[in-house]
């Protein structure tokens, strides 16, 4: 099916791409290097990221390594759709904090012909699907699953360890917080 719009060619061209990992696998920064070359290609972006998200900045997206670019705070996904006019491309990270209309808000923009690029967590702190990323993936033309280091034996890691007592499902927090653990590390520390 064909959407009409006033620019029927862009139309064609729009697409989800899904960054997914644990923490400190280079999601936020694989998000803004993309993001960098789209600026650098003179197209228009727009990067949106969870209010909640106040880590390392409230305003901007803030990788690890302290790249940054700046960004939109929304509530909401529907905002997104409401302040996201005449671009090109969309960047959205921490995904996984945002409600469950994200990919439906995704699917909208890249039917109007823009490029969409999502990068959150996959899993929780349980090992659990994480928010609105699987159902992204599942609707995505591209997925690139990054991964971080076990900071106990040195292979591939897949999970957010979160080394605090909290209970809550969203739990913000970095190093002191969380460790990236591979799945026997992550089995042998939580059964």
């Amino acid at each position: 099916m064909f959407l009409e719009t006033p620019d029927s060619n862009k139309a064609s061209k729009g697409w989800i791409e899904v960054i997914c990992g644990s923490m400190f696998s280079g999601k936020t920064e694989e998000l803004i290097r993309r993001l960098k070359r789209a600026q650098f290609a003179k197209q228009k972006i727009e990067i949106f990221k969870p209010t909640i998200d106040i880590r390392y900045d409230e305003e901007k997206v803030v990788s690890h390594d302290a790249n940054e670019i700046n960004s939109t705070p929304v509530p909401t996904s529907a905002n997104i759709l409401l302040l996201a006019n005449d671009v090109d491309v969309i960047g959205i990270d921490e995904a996984q904090f945002f409600d469950d209309e994200l990919p439906s808000v995704c699917k909208n923009l890249a039917d109007r012909g823009v490029r969409v690029i999502v990068a959150g967590l996959d899993m929780d702190y349980l090992g659990n699907p994480f928010g609105p990323i699987p159902n992204l993936m599942a609707t995505a033309e591209f997925v690139t699953k990054v991964h971080a280091i076990c900071v106990d034996c040195g292979d591939l890691a897949i999970h957010s360890n979160r080394i605090v007592s909290s209970n809550k499902l969203v739990h913000l927090g970095e190093q002191d917080e969380y460790e990236a653990l591979c799945r026997a590390c992550f089995l042998k520390k939580n059964t």
